[in-house]
């Protein structure tokens, strides 16, 4: 099983070296970057908390809009060469085991989704020198950094689930962006934890640093929409090998 998942990752990563959705991970957190800073700079005088402050620009728009979009694209692009044509059965009579080939797509999405996270704490960190924010670097980064990567592999289940049952390549898009900002009302009426887009940005605190995270409660549900997402693509996939064979 070992083998056959690595075979899967790599076989993810040729059919992805080149693929035109890295742009996107690049452009949007540095659109957003940009903006945030803007914002700090011309509200300096009202936003005291220096990185903190900083952060509450960085991540509203970026957690609730930019990054689930950007992983409904990816993982519609995932899955976007099995729906074109007759792929789907080629994919489904492939010599490796279905479950590596769902579990090697989903690899290629949560190292995504960890790169992206990466990116969007260097253009924090590179923004607020830039801003002239001299204090240290918040240690609660680390917990944000954390706990939203966990949160964003949870949106990655769903998305490819999505993105696995939708022949579409953007309605799942659509979905993502509609979930994003859906997200943002639920978190506000204090339902959050329970909401699958919403655990991203509420484990990166976004516009809320000082929030009083539930550790608990977000790895519970984050790891309850994992398991339940994957246990149904991986379901969808053998009802649907059963039938190609």
């Amino acid at each position: 099983m070992k083998s056959s998942f690595r075979k899967a990752v790599r076989a993810e990563r040729l059919k992805l070296k080149r693929s035109p959705v890295w742009l996107a991970f690049i452009a949007l957190p540095m659109i957003s970057a940009f903006f945030g800073t803007f914002n700090y700079l011309n509200n300096i005088e009202i936003l005291k908390s220096e990185w903190f402050s900083l952060w509450t620009q960085h991540s509203l728009f970026l957690c609730y809009f930019f990054m689930p979009a950007l992983i409904g694209t990816y993982c519609s692009y995932l899955w976007r060469l099995e729906h074109t044509r007759h792929n789907w059965n080629s994919f489904l009579t492939s010599p490796l085991p279905f479950p590596a080939l769902y579990f090697g797509k989903l690899a290629q999405a949560v190292f995504m989704a960890v790169l992206g996270n990466l990116w969007i704490f260097f253009l924090y960190y590179i923004c607020g020198k830039l801003s002239g924010l001299n204090s240290p670097f918040p240690k609660d980064a680390a917990s944000w950094f954390l706990f939203g990567t966990i949160g964003a592999v949870a949106v990655c289940c769903v998305q490819l689930f999505f993105s696995l049952v939708i022949r579409s390549f953007a309605v799942p898009i659509g979905i993502a962006m509609a979930g994003g900002i859906l997200g943002l009302w639920v978190t506000n009426k204090g339902m959050g934890l329970c909401y699958p887009y919403s655990l991203y940005s509420i484990g990166m605190r976004a516009n809320n640093p000082n929030l009083e995270l539930d550790i608990g409660a977000h790895l519970v549900n984050s790891a309850g929409y994992i398991v339940l997402f994957a246990a149904l693509s991986v379901l969808y996939l053998r009802r649907h090998e059963i039938s190609a064979n």
